[in-house]
């Protein structure tokens, strides 16, 4: 019978001074990153114009995870999140599981980003080798998450502000040119959708390939119940941020995804960079140039907010006796520096990767995550499934409660399993996600070892 921990600690260490439009840029920032400056190509490759579909399938998935996350947040806001979520449900292995395995999942995302924004800089601005680059970034975004959580959001904030404006007026340009208001450009209207083998050139293998990609593109949008344990008014701030967060992600990515699926043809060598592809159909390649820049700011934004993520869920496991207790011990300014020191670590081995096997690193890196990101929104819809019964059960008041509960947070946990289905039927499908079933097998059985010795241990003394 699986012990259940219902004493999960509340993250008593760290400060609690963002605010709550920075909390909502985080959201943003974590989420418009390599999935939608780089990701969105390779998704079009895929799966031709049909790869709307996943970004639809998975959109609504990440509604429905976001508004459970959202109740057990307001409920309970901890820098675990999740991870502290799946433990009082089921148990101390399930919540270390899923903990380990997003902060490995952060940590690779970490990299390549930083490898991602450098590689894109190197296209407009060839002076430093890319490898050069990431190493500038990954010590100058440690500095950053090494001040204060204050300093850190209001700087997270300004950053992810400047990439939602260059989108909206991506959005505006792009449609501009599909209706012909570009002048000296012709409208490929909507041909693209059914030229080139037709909407879905590799049929369902296609969408299902890009589904995983397309996974990726929204993972990091989670990071909101994890700062959560870090703003003055959680229940408050959650609540807005959920709102705000869900819908700008999904007018973002559908309607970027749209533009450039109708500008440019899934077989065009333009989705390598496919925003600045888009500009340069109009002839404007300083435009193409600028949206690039925007693309490099982007990747560091998601970078920022991720580094800060996944050193605060090692924080938090620290904090339950599931990782080192070194890794919850703060700073003056109440940072945790030894979390923050760890999560950068791959980022530093990266370069060193980089060096030894330039141009080879980040395509690795990009392979590596993806369906992990749909283990984790399934934890977290079992998670709010048992304890909104419990709390149901025991008549304890909820400050925000999800809507259309059992029925949406079932509907939910169905739309997961189809896309596990449908990616079993795809070669390419099943092996990340055989892997990532291992991976999670494999921590999980780390994980019952570790809570064996602590026993044993605690039962000599």
């Amino acid at each position: 019978m699986t012990e259940i921990d219902t004493a999960a600690p509340a993250s008593t260490g760290l400060g609690n001074s963002l605010k709550q439009r920075q909390l909502t840029m985080m959201g943003l920032g974590s989420a418009i990153g390599a999935g939608l400056f780089l990701g969105s190509g390779a998704g079009i490759k895929a799966a031709g114009p049909a790869v709307l579909i996943s970004y639809l399938v998975a959109g609504t998935l990440i509604i429905l995870v976001m508004w459970a996350l959202g109740e057990m947040a307001a409920a309970n806001p901890n820098s675990g999140a999740f991870s502290v979520y799946a433990q009082k449900a089921m148990g101390r292995v399930a919540g270390a599981t899923v903990g380990w395995l997003w902060w490995l999942q952060l940590v690779v995302v970490i990299a390549a980003e930083a490898l991602g924004a450098s590689q894109l800089l190197v296209t407009i601005w060839p002076v430093l080798p890319v490898w050069a680059l990431t190493l500038i970034f990954m010590v100058f975004f440690t500095a950053v998450n090494l001040t204060s959580v204050k300093n850190y959001g209001e700087f997270e904030f300004w950053f992810a502000l400047l990439k939602v404006s260059a989108i909206v007026l991506f959005l505006v340009f792009g449609i501009a040119l599909l209706l012909g208001l570009v002048p000296g450009t012709t409208s490929p209207g909507l041909r693209n959708f059914v030229d080139h083998g037709g909407f879905a050139p590799h049929g369902m293998a296609g969408v299902s390939t890009a589904l995983f990609v397309v996974a990726f593109a929204f993972g990091g949008t989670e990071i909101v119940a994890v700062a959560a344990a870090e703003t003055t008014d959680p229940a408050r701030s959650v609540a807005a941020a959920i709102r705000t967060v869900v819908w700008r992600i999904l007018v973002f990515y559908v309607g970027s995804i749209f533009v450039i699926a109708a500008v440019l043809p899934w077989t065009s060598d333009a989705l390598r960079s496919p925003f600045a592809g888009v500009m340069n159909v109009a002839g404007l390649h300083w435009a193409g140039t600028a949206i690039t820049l925007v693309a490099v700011a982007a990747l560091l934004s998601a970078l920022n907010a991720n580094l800060y993520g996944a050193s605060r869920m090692i924080y938090s496991l620290s904090e339950r006796g599931e990782a080192p207790g070194l890794f919850a011990r703060t700073s003056q300014r109440r940072v945790p520096v030894p979390a923050v020191a760890i999560s950068v670590a791959f980022g530093f081995v990266t370069v060193v990767l980089e060096i030894l096997f330039p141009g080879t690193v980040l395509d690795a890196l990009l392979n590596l995550v993806g369906s992990t990101c749909l283990v984790v929104w399934g934890s977290a819809l079992i998670s709010q499934f048992i304890l909104r019964r419990r709390a149901d059960r025991d008549g304890t008041e909820l400050p925000l409660r999800m809507r259309g509960f059992p029925y949406l947070n079932i509907a939910g946990l169905v739309l997961l399993a189809a896309i596990f289905a449908v990616g079993f039927s795809d070669l390419a499908g099943r092996t990340q996600l055989l892997s990532t079933f291992a991976l999670v097998a494999a921590i999980a059985i780390l994980s019952r070892a570790g809570h064996y010795i602590q026993d044993k241990r605690s039962a000599l003394l």
